[in-house]
Order: C-alpha cells, then sequence, then structure tokens
C-alpha cells in the first residue's frame, strides 16, 4: 500500500497556520491571566479609577473660569483633554509591569512551557486594553455628573472612546519597547514620563491654542496628542469625524508598524 507523503512547501504551510493559531490561543490565555492578576490585586486599577476623578476636578475647578468664564462652558473642552491624558498615561504601566515581570524571572518560566514565545508579550498588551476602557468610562461618567452633556450624542461619544483606546493601545508598544530595553522598572517609568509629559501638556487639552505664543503653537498644531484630543472633541461635542480622526488612526497605526516590531525583535532576544 503506498503512503501518502506531504510536499514540503505544504509541511510548511501547515506549520505556519498551526503556529499562528496556537500563538493566537496562547496571547488570549495570557491576556486572562492580565485580568486575573487585576482581580487579585485590585490596587493596580487605582492609576484608571483615582486619576480620572481627581484630574477632571481639580483641573475643571481650578482652570474653568479662568479659561472659559465659568465650569459648565469648560467641561466640552476639559472633559476630551482629560480622557485622552489619562489614558495615554496609563499605558505606561505596560512597560513598567512588562519590565518588572522580566525582573521577576516570570518570563523565564514561561520560556519552559510549550507556547508561543510572543504569546506573553502579546497578552499583556490586549489585556491593557480593559485598564484604557476602566479610564474613558469613569472620565465621561465623571464628566456627565459634573453637567457635561455632549451634543454628539452616545453614538460618536462611544466612537470616540474606541478611538481613545486603540490610540493608546498603539502608544503602549512604545512603553512596552521600553520595558524591555531598559534595565529597571523605575527607569522605563522615568524615561516613559519624560516622553509622555511634553507631548501632553504641550497640546490642546487643556487650554485654547490661540493664547499661546507662535513658537509655541506651531509645536501644539503638529503634536499628534492635539490630533487626538480635537478628533474626541469634535466627536462628542459636535458629533463629526474631521481630518484629526484621520490622522489619529493614521499616526496609531505608523507607530505599531515601527515599535511592534521593535519590541517583538528585542523581546525575542531578551527572552
Amino acid at each position: 500500500m503506498r503512503s501518502t507523503t506531504i510536499k514540503p512547501d505544504a509541511r510548511v504551510r501547515l506549520k505556519n497556520y498551526t503556529s499562528f493559531g496556537q500563538t493566537v490561543r496562547n496571547s488570549l490565555t495570557m491576556a486572562y491571566r492580565g485580568l486575573l492578576k487585576i482581580r487579585r490585586t485590585p490596587e493596580q486599577l487605582f492609576d484608571v479609577t483615582l486619576q480620572p476623578i481627581i484630574f477632571t476636578l481639580m483641573f475643571t475647578y481650578i482652570f474653568g473660569g479662568a479659561i472659559a468664564g465659568d465650569v459648565q462652558s469648560y467641561l466640552p473642552i476639559i472633559i476630551p483633554g482629560i480622557l485622552v491624558q489619562t489614558v495615554i498615561t496609563t499605558s505606561i504601566v505596560t512597560g513598567v509591569q512588562l519590565r518588572e515581570d522580566m525582573d521577576k524571572g516570570v518570563f523565564d518560566r514561561f520560556k519552559s512551557l510549550p507556547i508561543a514565545r510572543i504569546a506573553p508579550l502579546a497578552g499583556a498588551l490586549l489585556a491593557d486594553t480593559v485598564r484604557y476602557a476602566i479610564a474613558t468610562v469613569l472620565t465621561f461618567v465623571m464628566g456627565y455628573l459634573m453637567g457635561y452633556r455632549p451634543d454628539g450624542g452616545l453614538y460618536h461619544v462611544a466612537i470616540a472612546a474606541v478611538l481613545v483606546i486603540a490610540c493608546s493601545w498603539a502608544i503602549s508598544w512604545v512603553f512596552a519597547f521600553f520595558g524591555v530595553i531598559a534595565r529597571t522598572a523605575s527607569s522605563v517609568q522615568g524615561i516613559s514620563m519624560i516622553v509622555l509629559f511634553p507631548l501632553t501638556f504641550l497640546s490642546n487639552a487643556f487650554v485654547p491654542v490661540n493664547t499661546m505664543p507662535d513658537w509655541l503653537r506651531w509645536f501644539v498644531d503638529i503634536n499628534p496628542i492635539s490630533h487626538l484630543v480635537a478628533a474626541v472633541r469634535a466627536l462628542a461635542n459636535t458629533g463629526t469625524a474631521g481630518w484629526d480622526l484621520t490622522l489619529s488612526l493614521i499616526g496609531a497605526a505608523v507607530i505599531v508598524a515601527i515599535f511592534a516590531p521593535l519590541t517583538v525583535r528585542a523581546y525575542m532576544r531578551r527572552t
């Protein structure tokens, strides 16, 4: 009886397909592990639960009267700005926790398991999208309790929320790269804050751009954070999707295209 043989190229295709399916399953399992860590140590959510509340109250009541004349007029300006700042700042935790797990030897134990090597990294990035969603919902809820009523309606508010979460996930690849190449978790946080702090505050998130000097306005106008804030404001306040939305999506895609391969390559070398 003649034995059935598989051509070499068919074996390669079968192997690649199986490997891809296993990678997806392993990544989802690692993401579930990240969610279990959050459930068992809920203090990990302090930054995404307390920060939106504190920042919204503090910035609104401190700057509302000076910038917009009263708090209610300032809410359509500040809520999208606080949302973007809070969620993107939260993405720093991705790199910090990644570095902590690598320092504790967690990833060394993962290497002994029959799982895809990239699964722990991909799972961590997927699990952190839950943190972004929590921060997004709390920011909008806090704004609503203070009197913010977005004219764009619930549908466009949901689109704005998904946009912020997607862009924050893209930016988390940058901080994941820092987490892989840095030596300590504290250095990851320090480097990330140096990068993110000027981008968030030197933007249109908190004050009108037309009050800034020309040399600073030039930087604010090209700042990707400014485009993301403007896109969220247009969606939530007027229900429109303009050029800022397109630029935000293009910027997110470019970040992923650049930093995802760099992070994966550095991660593979370290593990």
